[in-house]
């Protein structure tokens, strides 16, 4: 059995690691692409190629990560050792913390796409009359742009709704989303127990509640702003957004940490007996 945890801990790792580095890695790669002037007619079809590689490769990382957390939550489960991540797990591990889990990440999925920019809604233009598009429609824009901004992906769903991911918004996305379930569902245990257990501070678990909106700022921002002052502003809406969601890591990384503290019984362990 103890070899069995162990496998899968550094599997989890492992798979961990290497979906994030491979994220990096073709980042890096794919900036090589972006120099219009080394772009040539011919050249068009391979990077349409390379693009779509780009997004099939992406699409394994993320799986690789997932999968790779997965096994080293169930690690930290079973050795049920005195450490914070240990807590952190034993805590999101039941049933009940999965669904929230689930919900949250949908939810606050949902709403991230909007408030970034992935789901665009333009009632006031026709996609089709204004960008000569079919509807329904998909492509991929290869090129040119900054670093992490491409390839895009657009899609025209109606005359008045589409899709535009844009792979490092998409990255963060899957990052913040995950992160803003495991503090949420982790959050809500904390109260739970805060009921039961006096030595346990319900200002800690609140704190896990407060930060789950990290793309608020910008969505606040385009409001005052408005979305009549045409693509440029649409642009650095969008990568403002990014820093505003990039800073927000942090904090949700820290955010569980500090709950676990609250989580912790005297002699260290966690107070979730599984």
């Amino acid at each position: 059995m103890e070899k069995q945890t162990t496998k899968r801990s550094s599997t989890g790792k492992t798979l961990t690691i290497l979906g994030f580095v491979s994220i990096a890695i073709l980042f890096l790669v794919y900036a090589r692409y972006q120099d219009s002037e080394l772009i040539t007619p011919s050249s068009i079809d391979s990077i349409q190629r390379i693009a779509l590689a780009f997004y099939l490769t992406l699409l394994m990382a993320f799986g690789a990560i997932s999968f790779g957390l997965y096994q080293y939550h169930k690690h930290k489960v079973e050795e049920k050792e005195k450490g914070v991540l240990s807590i952190i797990a034993l805590s999101t591990w039941s049933k009940k913390s999965k669904k929230i889990f689930v919900v949250t990440f949908i939810i606050y999925g949902i709403f991230f796409s909007l408030a970034s920019g992935m789901l665009v809604y333009q009632p006031q233009v026709s996609f089709s009359q204004h960008y000569g598009a079919e509807i329904p429609s998909a492509f991929i824009s290869p090129c040119c742009g900054q670093p992490g901004y491409m390839p895009k992906i657009i899609i025209y769903l109606t005359e008045h709704v589409g899709l535009q991911i844009i792979p490092i918004n998409l990255v963060l996305q899957v990052t913040v989303t995950y992160l803003v379930g495991l503090n949420v569902a982790m959050a809500l245990t904390a109260f739970s127990i805060s009921k039961k257990r006096k030595g346990i501070s319900s200002i800690g678990a609140a704190t896990g509640l407060f930060i789950g909106c990290p793309t608020c700022a910008g969505s606040f921002l385009s409001l005052f702003i408005g979305t009549a002052s045409g693509i440029a502003l649409t642009i650095a809406l969008i990568q403002l957004q990014t820093l505003f969601i990039a800073i927000s890591i942090p904090i949700l990384f820290v955010t569980p940490i500090i709950m676990a503290q609250k989580l912790r019984n005297p002699d260290g362990s966690c107070v979730i007996d599984r």
